[in-house]
């Protein structure tokens, strides 16, 4: 897409900041937020390519500071399954209408926010084993593949698995990282990536350095508490916009 609009580039730019800023401070929620934000001016297709090329960067330093804990038999399931469900992602991404998705992504954005706001005590699933880890995985290709927000089914099973923080997050950032990587392949192996995407990833790169490093620098300086709550209030109120775009 050419920007027509000065303001077009100016919603971009605002929304590659603040994403990389909410993940730099947060740890999480790139593609939320970023997808919140540039499903207003862009394609789901550029999208998708932008926010798994973005989050890619920014999570994969995480994943490197977790690499003493990750457990490769506990992930490998997960890595797996979404491997095999990206492809039918990246179908869809091509032949469900650009409405569809859009309001697909605000209903994702809303149920994941009252969910996090609410957080209501739900039961463990501890014996569900490597199937149903692998079964969440496919499920996260797929979603990953179609709208690059690979990540979240993860974030929510691993939770309800019962492990500690430390083994979650083990799981799921490299999870998200892996189909990240996978999906981006994909879409360029089937001649998906266009130059206008890439043209757009050069533009957002010094948005994404600024906003991370800001992230990063005042990470730990606010109450997570209040400031989880804002995020989520935020992304909110962008899927309660994403999806009235598509009635």
């Amino acid at each position: 897409m050419d920007f027509t609009l000065p303001v077009d580039l100016v919603v971009f730019l605002v929304g590659t900041f603040s994403a990389a800023f909410v993940t730099g401070l947060a740890g999480f929620a790139f593609g939320m937020v970023a997808a919140g934000i540039w499903l207003h001016v862009l394609t789901p297709l550029q999208t998708t390519t932008l926010v798994l090329a973005y989050a890619l960067l920014v999570q994969g330093y995480a994943v490197w500071k977790l690499r003493s804990t990750i457990n490769l038999r506990r992930l490998l399931p997960f890595v797996i399954g979404s491997a095999i469900g990206i492809p039918g992602g990246i179908a869809a991404l091509k032949l469900v209408p650009a409405t569809y998705l859009r309001t697909g992504v605000g209903v994702l954005l809303i149920l994941h926010s009252v969910y996090s706001l609410l957080r209501p005590k739900l039961p463990e699933i501890k014996q569900a084993g490597s199937a149903g880890d692998a079964g969440v995985g496919f499920l996260n290709g797929l979603l990953g593949g179609s709208t690059g927000l690979g990540g979240i089914l993860p974030t929510i099973w691993c939770g309800l698995r019962g492990w500690t923080r430390d083994e979650q997050r083990a799981v799921f950032q490299p999870t998200a990282v892996a189909t990240f990587l996978m999906s981006l392949l994909a879409i360029g192996g089937v001649g998906l990536v266009a130059p206008d995407a890439v043209r757009l990833f050069l533009l957002g790169v010094p948005a994404l350095i600024a906003g991370t490093l800001l992230g990063w620098a005042l990470y730990g300086k606010l109450d997570d508490a209040s400031f989880r709550k804002i995020v989520l209030v935020l992304l909110l109120v962008s899927g309660l916009l994403l999806f009235a775009m598509g009635l």
